[in-house]
């Protein structure tokens, strides 16, 4: 199995079953963050915070589960920015058009 496909079942299977929807478990992540630095953090960053984690592990050595995780981040970044663009296609959708009442 490739690294790509063993993140992919990682990230759709038990891990969604453990910790639940990654909008919620990202969001959730990102307000303790936010609450702890005092700074500014949305789910994405939370995403890519820990990508960047997972390579500053990877610097002691070429374990192939550091490199799994990686790609399990950046595959959970890729559904985010699906659900947000599925919202946003949504409410585009049901726009009541403007009669210039």
């Amino acid at each position: 199995m490739s690294i790509v496909e063993e993140a992919r079942k990682i990230v759709s299977g038990k891990r969604q079953e453990d910790y639940g929807s990654i909008n919620d478990s990202f969001q959730r992540i990102a307000g303790l963050w936010s609450a702890y630095t005092g700074f500014k953090i949305d789910k994405y960053d939370v995403a890519k915070m820990m990508i960047l984690l997972k390579i500053s592990r990877a610097k002691n050595g070429n374990h192939r589960d550091s490199y799994v995780d990686i790609v399990g981040y950046v595959e959970c970044a890729d559904r985010l920015m699906q659900m947000d663009e599925g919202c946003a296609n949504f409410f585009k959708e049901t726009e009541v058009p403007d009669n210039g009442a």
